[in-house]
């Protein structure tokens, strides 16, 4: 990894890209990065810096009757013997190797040298670069920011540098955890018939889920696939002990057209009767293509806009009233892994696309 944490904004975005990848920020440790990124669009009188923790914020105020917001993540993932970062080529298509280059370093890395080299977009500017959006929600940066800063969510549409191969995905599914308790009876499990085994009660639960066939949902023209599956189970406290409770963990990802609650009904109406205890709930956000920008933006990218399946912080923008997508560099299939990668051409392309947008924009 870099020694130095000095980023030159005037390199190309794919040696931007390497430059903050090999800066380490596993959530948690976004200091250094944010730190950098501070000092690095400091300085530029077309932009206002803002520092909230360790988000960074930088924005134009030239007066224009539209502002679009832009913005992406700090953190990333554990690392796993994928840093420093390397370039390679595989079937002819060269690649970024490394932490972060996925998700979601390459995006911001084009945030940046946008950030620095357009000093009179057609429209104002909100860049938003946050951390700890890979950990629990009630630490995430951009959560934070808008309970600390409103003002700085004052915007017209938003992008979100999500990787989804340069292309661009509307909204996004919500996502609801819970917990489902099967109770029993203590007993020794040489006499286990004197004991009620809680494990095996959970068969039903399983067997449930199994059959479950999950919705495909067609929401404002984009269409989104649903799943419900068991994520966890755990119960027993000893080798020798009939069980007296096991949890099954059930993770629900439903399409925007439902809300949180309705989520809760549903799965409360799969499991009638059941010990149920919510978790983790996170709203979905619908596709948002129907504000004049969203559109401008889809005829800009020019591949057919696709559903997010997963949760995104698009849902925090139209939870506020803004319309957003995701739109960034990089597999989502490759977010995550130990050979996360990004293909260097998808840089460039999400490059120009934003400069071309952003300048000729109405």
């Amino acid at each position: 990894m870099n020694s130095s944490s000095r980023l030159d904004l005037g390199q190309t975005s794919i040696e931007i890209t390497r430059q903050l990848c090999d800066i380490e920020s596993v959530s948690g440790n976004e200091k250094m990065i944010a730190d950098a990124m501070e000092q690095a669009v400091s300085g530029y009188p077309h932009l206002e810096v803002v520092r909230d923790g360790d988000c960074v914020v930088a924005r134009t105020s030239v007066g224009h009757a539209q502002r679009v917001i832009i913005a992406g993540h700090l953190d990333t993932v554990p690392v796993n013997n994928n840093l420093p970062t390397r370039q390679e080529t595989i079937d002819g298509v060269d690649y970024l190797w490394g932490r972060g280059t996925v998700d979601m370093k390459a995006a911001v890395a084009v945030q940046l040298k946008l950030a620095v080299e357009l000093t009179d977009p057609r429209m104002d500017i909100t860049w938003i670069w946050y951390d700890h959006e890979e950990v629990s929600s009630d630490l995430n940066g951009l959560g934070r920011l808008a309970r600390n800063r409103p003002d700085l969510f004052q915007g017209d549409f938003a992008i979100l540098g999500e990787p989804s191969n340069a292309t661009l995905e509307g909204g996004c599914n919500g996502t609801l955890r819970v917990e489902l308790r099967t109770q029993g009876k203590r007993a020794h499990s040489a006499r286990s018939w004197v004991g009620d085994n809680a494990i095996h009660r959970s068969a039903s639960i399983l067997s449930t889920l199994a059959e479950y066939t999950p919705r495909q949902v067609a929401v404002d023209g984009l269409v989104y696939r649903e799943g419900l599956n068991a994520v966890r189970v755990h119960g027993g406290v000893a080798g020798n002990v009939i069980p007296d409770e096991c949890v099954v963990e059930v993770n629900y990802r439903f399409a925007p057209n439902r809300t949180g609650a309705e989520a809760v009904e549903h799965v409360r109406e799969i499991f009638p009767g059941a010990e149920l205890t919510v978790t983790d709930l996170a709203e979905g956000a619908r596709p948002g293509l129907e504000a004049p920008l969203a559109r401008a933006f889809a005829d800009a990218v020019g591949t057919e806009p696709q559903p997010k399946y997963g949760w995104t912080d698009v849902a925090r923008f139209s939870a506020l009233g803004i319309p957003a997508v995701n739109y960034g560099p990089g597999d989502p299939l490759k977010a995550h892994a130990d050979d996360e990668r990004v293909a260097l051409y998808q840089i460039t392309e999400s490059e120009d696309v934003l400069r071309s947008w952003l300048l000729a924009a109405d």
